[in-house]
């Protein structure tokens, strides 16, 4: 279900969250699905635990995830779209950096459909 990308760069932890915020957004990972325990997803990846308790509070923090003792962590509702609208704001980000009005990004996205 999570798999890291042996081409990829950067500390593991970011690799893991990386590989979830992926799943999610092709759908492997659907709004409610429980992610793989920790101790089991460090043992199939041969990291220490810590390192995937570390992508989990991550990706909590990005509200893509719930952590609940016990229960594990799931993938929350709507965070199908979370990824969606983390490129809106980049977007945006974007567009004002190089002077592009709202009005006129949404010229340029109704051209694009």
């Amino acid at each position: 279900m999570v798999h890291l990308d042996p081409a990829a760069h950067g500390p593991l932890h970011e690799r893991i969250a990386a590989a979830v915020r992926r799943a999610v957004a092709d759908g492997d990972l659907p709004p409610g699905a429980r992610l793989p325990a920790a101790r089991e997803l460090a043992s199939q990846l041969d990291v220490n635990i810590n390192t995937v308790l570390r992508a989990y509070r991550e990706l909590s923090a990005e509200d893509l995830v719930e952590l609940r003792r016990g229960r594990g962590a799931t993938v929350r509702k709507g965070a199908d779209r979370a990824r969606l609208y983390d490129l809106v704001d980049e977007l945006l980000a974007e567009a004002a950096r190089l002077g592009v009005s709202r009005g006129e990004l949404a010229g340029i996205l109704a051209s694009r459909s």
